[in-house]
């Protein structure tokens, strides 16, 4: 963890950077945050760190106690309800968008996708299995060529990318994602649009279920 970053632009980098850090739990929960390290790290002055800690703060990822320090946020339990109710209702309506678009080559990528997710998940290779099922799903989020809709449902996704990983180290059955993912080629395969929106649905409803365990 120790990576400078270029001068232009440096409030806009050091935020996003601090911000991916403890997204990716490089800087995990209930961790101390101290300016001067951080700048150190980074190579840049005090200054766009602590302003980007303070829209950390705003976004609900740092917390400051008064007189006395920074620190990363716990992990928001209660919140991924709200989240993961999001990804469940929109990431169907994607699909229904985009069914009349999928192709075999579509389905092939989304076959290649889910193995890549599984043999991650075997690995315990945490990022690299969210980025395969990042891939799965995408498929038809971007063949809804909706730009608005896969905005939402990258943004959401993206606040959930702490919950995910925590859940993807935790999980102690890689195959039921597997599987459920599965059945949604399966109805792709078959045409069968209301199937394929059901078993979205109930992928990320379970995955939801796993994670609350």
């Amino acid at each position: 963890m120790n990576e400078k970053i270029q001068r232009t632009f440096v409030r806009q980098e050091a935020y996003l950077k601090l911000r991916d850090w403890i997204l990716e739990g490089t800087l995990a929960p209930g961790m101390k945050l101290r300016d001067k390290e951080l700048a150190e790290q980074l190579g840049v002055s005090r200054t766009p760190i602590r302003e980007a800690l303070l829209r950390l703060e705003d976004e609900g990822l740092v917390i400051t106690k008064p007189n006395s320090s920074t620190l990363v946020s716990p992990i928001d339990f209660d919140n991924a309800f709200h989240l993961y109710s999001i990804v469940w209702t929109l990431e169907p309506l994607a699909l229904s968008q985009a069914f009349g678009s999928i192709t075999d080559d579509d389905i092939q990528i989304m076959i290649a996708a889910n193995e890549r997710f599984l043999q991650k998940m075997r690995t315990r290779d945490r990022l690299s299995a969210l980025e395969a099922d990042n891939a799965f799903h995408s498929v038809y989020i971007k063949l809804a060529h909706n730009k608005d809709l896969e905005k939402i449902i990258a943004e959401i996704k993206y606040k959930l990318k702490r919950l995910d990983l925590y859940y993807f180290d935790k999980i102690k059955d890689a195959t039921l994602s597997y599987e459920e993912h599965a059945q949604i080629i399966k109805a792709l395969k078959q045409k069968d649009l209301g199937q394929a929106i059901s078993a979205v649905e109930y992928n990320w409803k379970s995955s939801f279920t796993r994670f609350k365990i």
